[in-house]
């Protein structure tokens, strides 16, 4: 299965790299790059405002990854985002349709992220985009392993230390 548009949420997911400790959407300008280098609508004049929605909007998509507890909030969030974004359906005359996103702005450009999120989890690509397992990592991949169980971003950083420590604790015990 390939990854198809949904490279795009998972760099947007990635713009916080918790095991470096930086920050791709530092500010406005930042976001309104970002926006500006994958094609996404809002980039001219991004404002606090519309940073902090998409920062919200980023850890959302991260929590909805995870699951568990924090799912039905992040949930509740990207709904939101959606409202502001305007995502509407919009058909074809040979039958088709697709979501698209009326507002205009940052709005825009976060719904379209929307839009590849609804469709990935509508083709059954969504439950290939992971959150490593790692706490200290939380780095989004796409899962290419056959079964779909990956859990880690790689097995040679994240996998290998989580194997490792684990093997250092049942020799402890």
């Amino acid at each position: 299965m390939e990854e198809g548009p949904l490279r795009l949420v998972r760099e947007f997911v990635n713009t916080l790299d918790l095991e470096a400790g930086t920050e791709a959407l530092a500010g406005p300008d930042d976001l309104g790059k970002w926006l500006r280098q994958h094609g996404l609508p809002g980039s001219e004049a991004a404002t606090a405002a519309d940073l902090g929605r998409a920062l919200e909007l980023r850890e959302a998509i991260r929590e909805l990854l995870i699951g568990g507890p924090a799912a039905p909030e992040a949930a509740d969030r990207l709904t939101a985002a959606a409202r502001r974004a305007r995502l509407r359906p919009e058909f074809t005359p040979v039958g088709g349709s697709r979501l698209v996103a009326g507002a205009g702005g940052v709005d825009g450009g976060l719904g379209s992220l929307l839009v590849v999120i609804t469709e990935a989890m509508a083709d059954g690509r969504w439950h290939r985009l992971k959150v490593c397992h790692n706490d200290a990592c939380r780095w989004a991949f796409f899962d290419i392993s056959r079964a779909g169980a990956g859990k880690w971003c790689s097995m040679a950083t994240c996998g290998n230390r989580n194997k490792a420590a684990a093997w250092r604790a049942r020799q402890r015990s």
